[in-house]
Protein backbone atom coordinates (compact mmCIF):
# COMPACT_ATOMS: atom_id res chain seq x y z
CA UNK A 1 0.00 0.00 0.00
CA UNK A 2 1.59 3.27 -0.61
CA UNK A 3 2.80 5.56 1.91
CA UNK A 4 0.15 8.21 1.68
CA UNK A 5 -2.56 5.54 2.45
CA UNK A 6 -1.25 4.24 5.46
CA UNK A 7 -3.82 4.71 8.55
CA UNK A 8 -2.35 6.61 11.69
CA UNK A 9 -4.21 7.29 14.86
CA UNK A 10 -5.31 10.52 15.96
CA UNK A 11 -5.19 10.03 19.58
CA UNK A 12 -2.11 9.00 21.43
CA UNK A 13 -1.66 7.23 24.54
CA UNK A 14 -0.09 9.74 26.59
CA UNK A 15 -0.29 7.77 30.32
CA UNK A 16 2.88 8.29 32.44
CA UNK A 17 2.99 4.05 32.15
CA UNK A 18 1.38 2.58 29.21
CA UNK A 19 0.51 -0.70 29.49
CA UNK A 20 3.02 -3.63 27.86
CA UNK A 21 1.72 -4.87 24.75
CA UNK A 22 1.44 -8.33 26.21
CA UNK A 23 -0.29 -6.86 29.77
CA UNK A 24 -3.97 -6.84 29.72
CA UNK A 25 -5.64 -3.69 30.06
CA UNK A 26 -7.01 -3.23 33.59
CA UNK A 27 -11.41 -2.89 33.89
CA UNK A 28 -12.50 0.58 34.63
CA UNK A 29 -12.92 1.33 38.32
CA UNK A 30 -16.70 1.13 38.98
CA UNK A 31 -16.95 2.43 42.64
CA UNK A 32 -14.87 5.77 41.58
CA UNK A 33 -17.30 8.46 43.31
CA UNK A 34 -19.01 10.82 41.70
CA UNK A 35 -18.65 14.76 42.17
CA UNK A 36 -20.58 15.13 45.02
CA UNK A 37 -21.09 11.39 46.68
CA UNK A 38 -20.41 10.52 49.83
CA UNK A 39 -18.51 7.03 50.56
CA UNK A 40 -20.37 4.31 52.31
CA UNK A 41 -19.94 4.38 56.37
CA UNK A 42 -18.84 0.76 56.26
CA UNK A 43 -15.88 -0.31 56.85
CA UNK A 44 -14.00 -1.40 53.33
CA UNK A 45 -16.89 -0.64 51.18
CA UNK A 46 -15.90 1.98 48.13
CA UNK A 47 -19.32 2.47 46.95
CA UNK A 48 -21.44 5.28 47.31
CA UNK A 49 -23.24 6.11 50.11
CA UNK A 50 -27.04 6.54 49.31
CA UNK A 51 -29.16 5.85 52.82
CA UNK A 52 -29.27 7.11 55.86
CA UNK A 53 -29.25 5.32 59.56
CA UNK A 54 -29.74 6.49 63.07
CA UNK A 55 -26.51 5.92 65.23
CA UNK A 56 -28.21 4.60 68.24
CA UNK A 57 -31.72 5.42 70.41
CA UNK A 58 -30.40 8.15 71.93
CA UNK A 59 -28.83 9.45 68.80
CA UNK A 60 -31.50 9.50 66.38
CA UNK A 61 -30.72 12.99 64.75
CA UNK A 62 -26.69 11.55 63.81
CA UNK A 63 -26.77 9.13 60.91
CA UNK A 64 -24.18 6.65 59.35
CA UNK A 65 -24.41 6.72 55.36
CA UNK A 66 -24.61 4.00 53.65
CA UNK A 67 -24.87 2.22 50.05
CA UNK A 68 -28.21 -0.03 49.71
CA UNK A 69 -26.26 -3.36 50.84
CA UNK A 70 -24.46 -2.22 53.74
CA UNK A 71 -27.65 -0.30 54.87
CA UNK A 72 -29.99 -3.65 54.66
CA UNK A 73 -28.20 -5.38 56.53
CA UNK A 74 -28.05 -2.35 59.53
CA UNK A 75 -31.55 -2.10 60.01
CA UNK A 76 -31.74 -6.28 60.10
CA UNK A 77 -28.93 -6.42 62.86
CA UNK A 78 -31.38 -2.66 64.95
CA UNK A 79 -32.89 -3.46 67.72
CA UNK A 80 -34.28 0.40 68.77
CA UNK A 81 -35.19 -1.53 72.54
CA UNK A 82 -31.74 -3.03 73.24
CA UNK A 83 -30.60 -2.09 76.43
CA UNK A 84 -33.99 -1.66 77.81
CA UNK A 85 -36.06 -3.64 80.32
CA UNK A 86 -39.82 -5.05 79.58
CA UNK A 87 -41.40 -2.63 81.86
CA UNK A 88 -39.15 0.02 80.48
CA UNK A 89 -40.07 -0.87 76.97
CA UNK A 90 -43.86 -0.41 77.27
CA UNK A 91 -43.60 2.10 79.29
CA UNK A 92 -41.84 3.83 76.01
CA UNK A 93 -44.68 2.47 73.64
CA UNK A 94 -47.57 3.72 75.95
CA UNK A 95 -45.70 6.77 76.03
CA UNK A 96 -45.32 7.06 72.18
CA UNK A 97 -48.94 5.90 71.72
CA UNK A 98 -50.75 8.48 73.91
CA UNK A 99 -48.21 11.47 73.44
CA UNK A 100 -46.19 10.45 70.34
CA UNK A 101 -43.17 10.92 72.43
CA UNK A 102 -42.88 14.53 73.30
CA UNK A 103 -43.40 15.67 76.52
CA UNK A 104 -46.70 16.95 78.59
CA UNK A 105 -47.32 19.47 80.98
CA UNK A 106 -50.17 19.91 83.18
CA UNK A 107 -52.80 22.14 82.14
CA UNK A 108 -53.79 23.50 85.31
CA UNK A 109 -52.51 26.75 87.24
CA UNK A 110 -49.58 26.67 89.75
CA UNK A 111 -50.08 26.33 93.50
CA UNK A 112 -48.94 30.11 93.72
CA UNK A 113 -50.06 31.74 90.64
CA UNK A 114 -53.06 34.45 90.64
CA UNK A 115 -55.37 31.84 89.46
CA UNK A 116 -54.86 29.89 91.75
CA UNK A 117 -55.16 32.13 94.57
CA UNK A 118 -58.80 33.84 93.33
CA UNK A 119 -60.64 30.46 93.18
CA UNK A 120 -59.26 29.66 97.03
CA UNK A 121 -60.81 32.83 97.86
CA UNK A 122 -63.84 32.07 95.90
CA UNK A 123 -64.19 28.65 97.26
CA UNK A 124 -63.71 30.21 101.06
CA UNK A 125 -66.55 32.35 100.17
CA UNK A 126 -68.62 29.19 98.85
CA UNK A 127 -68.38 31.42 95.59
CA UNK A 128 -67.31 30.40 92.18
CA UNK A 129 -68.25 26.34 92.37
CA UNK A 130 -71.40 23.84 92.45
CA UNK A 131 -72.51 22.12 95.48
CA UNK A 132 -76.16 21.18 95.18
CA UNK A 133 -75.60 18.42 97.94
CA UNK A 134 -73.68 20.51 100.01
CA UNK A 135 -70.33 18.43 100.12
CA UNK A 136 -68.55 20.77 101.59
CA UNK A 137 -70.58 21.76 104.33
CA UNK A 138 -70.31 25.56 103.20
CA UNK A 139 -73.76 25.77 101.71
CA UNK A 140 -71.97 27.11 98.30
CA UNK A 141 -73.48 29.69 96.18
CA UNK A 142 -75.45 27.79 94.03
CA UNK A 143 -76.68 25.56 96.46
CA UNK A 144 -78.33 28.84 97.81
CA UNK A 145 -80.12 29.43 94.85
CA UNK A 146 -83.60 28.34 94.62
CA UNK A 147 -84.50 26.86 91.04
CA UNK A 148 -87.20 28.46 89.78
CA UNK A 149 -90.17 26.92 89.25
CA UNK A 150 -90.85 25.27 85.93
CA UNK A 151 -93.83 27.09 83.67
CA UNK A 152 -96.82 24.77 83.16
CA UNK A 153 -96.79 23.61 79.43
CA UNK A 154 -100.35 25.71 78.48
CA UNK A 155 -102.40 25.37 75.10
CA UNK A 156 -103.35 28.68 74.01
CA UNK A 157 -106.64 28.24 75.11
CA UNK A 158 -105.86 28.46 78.38
CA UNK A 159 -102.88 31.17 78.29
CA UNK A 160 -105.58 33.58 76.77
CA UNK A 161 -107.92 32.60 79.42
CA UNK A 162 -105.31 33.64 82.10
CA UNK A 163 -104.45 36.50 80.26
CA UNK A 164 -108.38 37.89 80.43
CA UNK A 165 -108.26 37.44 83.91
CA UNK A 166 -105.31 39.15 84.09
CA UNK A 167 -103.14 36.38 85.69
CA UNK A 168 -99.55 34.28 84.91
CA UNK A 169 -99.27 31.03 84.01
CA UNK A 170 -98.47 29.65 87.22
CA UNK A 171 -101.93 31.25 88.96
CA UNK A 172 -103.53 27.90 90.98
CA UNK A 173 -107.16 27.37 91.68
CA UNK A 174 -107.45 29.32 94.43
CA UNK A 175 -105.72 32.43 92.95
CA UNK A 176 -108.04 32.00 89.52
CA UNK A 177 -111.53 32.15 91.35
CA UNK A 178 -110.44 35.07 93.70
CA UNK A 179 -109.85 37.04 90.92
CA UNK A 180 -112.96 35.88 88.79
CA UNK A 181 -115.29 36.44 91.83
CA UNK A 182 -113.50 40.50 91.88
CA UNK A 183 -114.04 40.86 88.19
CA UNK A 184 -117.85 39.81 88.05
CA UNK A 185 -118.33 41.92 90.88
CA UNK A 186 -116.87 44.75 90.08
CA UNK A 187 -118.23 44.72 86.10
CA UNK A 188 -121.98 43.14 86.94
CA UNK A 189 -124.47 46.20 86.11
CA UNK A 190 -125.54 45.42 89.46
CA UNK A 191 -122.43 46.86 90.72
CA UNK A 192 -122.98 49.58 88.28
CA UNK A 193 -126.37 50.97 89.39
CA UNK A 194 -127.46 49.54 85.89
CA UNK A 195 -124.79 50.62 83.67
CA UNK A 196 -123.89 48.13 81.22
CA UNK A 197 -120.97 49.61 79.74
CA UNK A 198 -119.03 46.38 81.36
CA UNK A 199 -121.27 43.76 79.92
CA UNK A 200 -119.09 42.68 76.86
CA UNK A 201 -116.20 42.39 79.02
CA UNK A 202 -117.75 40.54 81.91
CA UNK A 203 -118.90 37.73 79.12
CA UNK A 204 -114.83 37.36 78.21
CA UNK A 205 -114.59 36.67 81.66
CA UNK A 206 -116.82 33.66 82.50
CA UNK A 207 -116.00 32.22 79.26
CA UNK A 208 -112.31 32.12 80.21
CA UNK A 209 -112.85 31.04 83.46
CA UNK A 210 -115.52 28.31 82.24
CA UNK A 211 -112.48 27.46 80.19
CA UNK A 212 -110.42 26.86 82.80
CA UNK A 213 -112.62 25.09 84.78
CA UNK A 214 -112.81 22.87 81.73
CA UNK A 215 -108.88 22.52 81.37
CA UNK A 216 -109.48 21.12 85.48
CA UNK A 217 -106.87 24.03 86.47
CA UNK A 218 -109.82 25.71 88.77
Amino acid sequence: MPGAFQYKPKFVDIRVKPPKADEPEAPPDVFTLKPGERPCDHAGCRRAATARAPKSRDMMNEHYWFCQEHAAEYNRSWNFFAGMSEGEMRAYQKDELFGGGRPTWEMKAGKFSRESAAFNHRFRRGEGYRDPFDLFGRGGAQSQVRPEPEARLLGKLERNALAELDLDVNADGPKIRTRYTELVRRLHPDANGGDRAGEGRLQKVIRAYQALRKAGMV
